[in-house]
C-alpha cells in the first residue's frame, strides 16, 4: 500500500507578528490624508445675521443648524445656487461639504421664533430645515489632548528602536526607551568565537604577549596559587587594517571564553548620563558570564585625555563616561575574570589614568606585516582565488611595502577583479602587479591629450632624475620600476625596493633626500628652470630636513636636543617649547641641508648627463622601464660600502603636478 503524502502545508499554523511598522505608515497615511481633505476643500465662510435673512428670503438655503450652547449657526445652501455664492470663497473653491456658511449671534437670540418667521413668510417649496441642538464637546476636547500626546509618545518609541536597531543593541530592549541606558554590546557565547590564532597571519610579536592572557584565563589557579593576579585589561595600539579586532577575538576563541565586542562611540550619546549607565551594565552582564573578555574598538572616542580646565575642550557627558570605565577597571569592585582588550591607533591622546598599571597593564604593538608575515597573510587571503600556476606569493610580498593586512586583502580582491575585467580564466602575476599600481598611484589615465609632448618630455626626464640619482647613491633605495603612464594625480611614478630599517643614520637620510629632489634638479638642468612637478618630493623633502634638526639632532648649532613631543600632551599649548630665535636658527639649518643636498644631487646627475639623457630617451619611447633597463645604462646597483644591500620591498615615489 502506498504511503499517503504528506500536505506541506498541513501542521503549519498561521501566526501573526505585531509591527509597529504599518502602526506608524497608517499614522502618516491618515494625517497625509487629513491634510489632503483640508486642502482641496475650502472652510465655511462666516456671514451676519442679515445676511442670512437675504438668503432666506432668496430661497436659498436648504437647512440651518442651530447649536444653542455655541449659539452659532451653520448654514447649507441648495446645490443648485452653489454657483450664486462662489465669490464668497477664497480662489472661488466652494466647500464640497456643508455647512458652507456659518453665523454668531448673541445669548439674546431666539432659534425657534426666528427660523419660524423666516420659513413663514416663504413658499412650502422653498421653505427650509430647521436643526436645534446641543453640541458635546467632550469628546473633541479629549482627541486635542490625546492625539498629539500619542503622537509624540510614537515618535518617542520609533528613535528609540532606530537607535538600538542601528547598535544592534543586545541588552537595549528593541523598541523600549526605558533602556537606552543599556549596553549595546554584542556578545558572542565561547561557542561562537570560531576564530583562533591559526587564522591570524602574521603578528608574531603580539601573538606572544597575548598568548599570556590566553593562559590566564585557561588555568587562573596556575597564577593565583603563587599570589599573581589576572591582568585587568591590555592595550592594542597600531596603524589601521593591521588586525587588532581580529586578534581580539583569536584570544576569545584560543581561550573558548564569551566574547563582548562595543565601539568606543557607542558610549557616547545626546542623553546625559547614559554612556555612564551603558558601561555599568556592560560589565555587570561582563561579570555574569566571567570569565570573559570585553573588547572596546576605537576607545580612544570615549577615553581622549580630560581637559584640565573646562572650555572649548571639554566635554562633560564623554568625561562622565570615562570616569565611570576607569572605576570599573580599577575601583572599588571587583572585576574578576573580566579581561578588557581595547584597540586604537591614537595611544598618545588617550588619558593618562587609562593607561596606568591595574588598568590596562600591558600595550601590544600591532605593527605593519615585515616580508614574511606579508607572504603569510598573502596566503590567507588568496584561498578562495584562482591563482595562475606560476604565481609567486614571496615575489608579491617584496612589492608590498608598507601594506597592512587589509591592503593586501584589497590587493587581492582588485587583482580578482582586474582579471575578470581581462576576462582571464586564472589571476596572473601581472594582474596582482597592476592591482597594486592601481591601488598606490590610481587608477590609469589612457587619454593622450593628458600631457603635451613638451609635459611628456619634462616627465620623462624628471622620473629619468629620480631614477638615476636612487641608482648611484649607495644608501638610496634601488629602482624596481619608473612609469610616465599617468596615475590618480601623479603624471609620472617611481617604484622603489628599500630595504626594511628601523635605524636611519645620517647618511641614509642624506641620500634618499637626494633621490627625492633628483626630479626638480632634473628639471633645471634639462629646461634651465624647475616646474610644479615636484610638489610631492619637496613635501617629502622637507619632513625629513625639519626631523633631522627638530626631533634627531643631526645639526652642529642645534645640538643634541629633540623637540619632538611622544606623549601628545603638547598638542594643546599654543608656545612652542623654544624660542624665536632657536626656531630661526632650526630654518637656518634646514635650509642648509637642503641647500647642500641640491648641490650634491646636482654634481652627481651633471656628472652622469649622457647616461641621464640616455634614461630619459629611452622612457619617452617605452613608457615604462624597469631595474634591468637601469642596469644596461648604468651597470649595477651601487651598494654600501662594507655593506650588502638586499633589496627587499616595493615603493613608489609619486609626481604631483599640480
Amino acid at each position: 500500500m502506498a504511503e499517503k503524502q504528506k500536505d506541506p502545508k498541513e501542521g503549519k499554523k498561521f501566526s501573526f507578528t505585531f509591527n509597529f511598522s504599518w502602526l506608524y505608515l497608517l499614522l502618516i497615511l491618515g494625517i497625509g490624508w487629513l491634510l489632503f481633505n483640508n486642502q482641496q476643500s475650502a472652510d465655511p465662510q462666516k456671514i451676519e445675521w442679515q445676511q442670512v435673512q437675504t438668503m432666506a428670503q432668496s430661497g436659498d438655503i436648504e437647512e440651518i443648524v442651530f447649536v444653542r450652547n455655541d449659539i452659532r449657526g451653520e448654514v447649507k445652501v441648495r446645490p443648485e445656487r452653489l454657483a450664486k455664492y462662489a465669490d464668497e470663497f477664497p480662489g472661488g473653491v466652494v466647500p464640497r461639504r456643508a455647512p458652507h456658511f456659518y453665523f454668531l449671534v448673541s445669548a439674546k437670540f431666539d432659534p425657534e421664533a426666528s427660523f419660524a418667521e423666516l420659513n413663514e413668510a416663504l413658499p412650502v417649496g422653498e421653505q427650509f430645515k430647521v436643526v436645534i441642538q446641543n453640541a458635546d464637546h467632550t469628546w473633541a476636547e479629549l482627541a486635542q489632548w490625546i492625539f498629539p500626546t500619542l503622537l509624540l509618545i510614537l515618535f518617542w518609541v520609533w528613535m528609540f528602536r532606530g537607535m538600538n536597531r542601528g547598535a544592534g543593541g543586545m541588552g537595549g530592549g528593541m523598541g523600549n526607551p526605558f533602556n537606552v541606558g543599556k549596553s549595546t554590546g554584542k556578545l558572542a557565547d565561547k561557542d561562537e568565537v570560531k576564530v583562533t590564532f591559526k587564522d591570524v597571519a602574521g603578528l608574531y610579536g603580539a601573538k606572544e604577549e597575548v598568548m599570556e592572557i590566553v593562559d590566564f584565563l585557561k588555568n587562573p589557579k596556575k597564577y593565583t596559587a603563587l599570589g599573581g593576579k589576572i591582568p585587568k585589561g591590555a592595550l592594542l595600539v597600531g596603524p589601521p587594517g593591521t588586525g587588532k579586532t581580529l586578534l581580539a577575538k583569536a584570544v576569545a576563541g584560543e581561550a573558548n571564553v564569551p566574547f563582548f565586542s562595543i565601539s568606543g562611540s557607542d558610549f557616547v550619546e545626546m542623553f546625559v548620563g547614559v554612556g555612564a549607565s551603558r558601561v555599568r551594565d556592560l560589565f555587570r552582564q561582563a561579570k555574569e558570564k566571567a570569565p570573559c573578555i570585553v573588547f572596546i574598538d576605537e576607545i580612544d572616542a570615549v577615553g581622549r585625555a580630560r581637559a584640565k580646565n573646562g572650555g572649548f575642550s571639554s566635554n562633560d557627558e564623554r568625561e562622565n563616561t570615562l570616569n565611570q570605565l576607569l572605576t570599573e577597571m580599577d575601583g572599588f569592585g571587583t572585576n574578576s575574570g573580566v579581561i578588557v582588550l581595547a584597540a586604537t591607533n591614537r595611544a598618545d591622546i588617550l588619558d593618562q589614568a587609562l593607561m596606568r598599571a591595574g588598568r590596562f597593564d600591558r600595550q601590544i604593538h600591532v605593527e605593519l606585516p615585515e616580508l614574511k608575515e606579508r607572504e603569510e597573510i598573502f596566503q590567507v587571503h588568496l584561498r578562495g582565488i584562482k591563482v595562475a600556476p606560476d604565481f609567486n606569493v614571496e615575489f608579491m610580498a617584496k612589492h608590498t611595502p608598507g601594506f597592512s593586512g587589509a591592503d593586501i586583502a584589497n590587493v587581492c580582491n582588485e587583482a580578482a577583479l582586474t582579471a575578470a575585467r581581462r576576462n582571464h580564466t586564472l589571476v596572473t602575476q601581472q594582474d596582482f602587479l597592476d592591482a597594486v599600481d592601481r591601488i598606490i598611484g590610481g587608477l590609469e589615465r589612457k587619454s593622450n591629450t593628458i600631457m603635451s609632448p613638451a609635459e611628456k618630455r619634462t616627465t620623462a626626464y624628471h622620473e629619468a632624475g629620480h631614477a638615476l640619482v636612487g641608482w648611484l647613491l649607495p644608501y638610496a633605495d634601488p629602482v624596481f620600476k619608473v612609469s610616465i603612464i599617468p596615475r590618480g594625480n601623479a603624471l609620472g611614478l617611481t617604484w622603489y625596493l628599500p630595504e626594511e630599517r628601523k635605524n636611519w643614520s645620517r647618511s641614509v637620510m642624506i641620500d634618499r633626500m637626494c633621490a627625492l629632489l633628483g626630479g626638480r634638479v632634473a628639471e633645471e638642468i634639462l629646461n634651465g628652470e624647475p616646474s610644479t612637478g615636484a610638489l610631492n618630493d619637496l613635501e617629502r623633502l622637507t619632513g625629513i630636513a625639519y626631523s633631522m634638526v627638530q626631533y634627531y639632532g643631526m645639526s652642529d648649532k642645534v645640538g643634541n636636543l629633540s623637540f619632538y613631543d611622544s606623549t601628545g600632551a603638547r598638542g594643546y599649548n599654543l608656545t612652542k617649547p623654544y624660542s624665536e630665535k632657536t626656531a630661526e636658527l632650526m630654518d637656518e639649518e634646514v635650509k642648509k641641508i637642503v641647500g647642500q643636498v641640491h648641490d650634491r644631487t646636482y654634481h652627481l646627475i651633471e656628472d652622469h648627463k649622457e647616461a641621464f639623457m640616455q634614461m630619459g630617451a629611452l622612457l619617452l619611447e617605452k613608457e615604462v622601464i624597469f631595474a634591468e633597463d637601469i642596469e644596461r645604462i648604468l651597470g649595477p646597483k651601487v651598494k654600501p660600502a662594507g655593506e650588502e644591500a638586499v633589496p627587499e620591498q616595493d615603493q613608489q615615489d609619486t609626481q604631483g603636478h599640480e
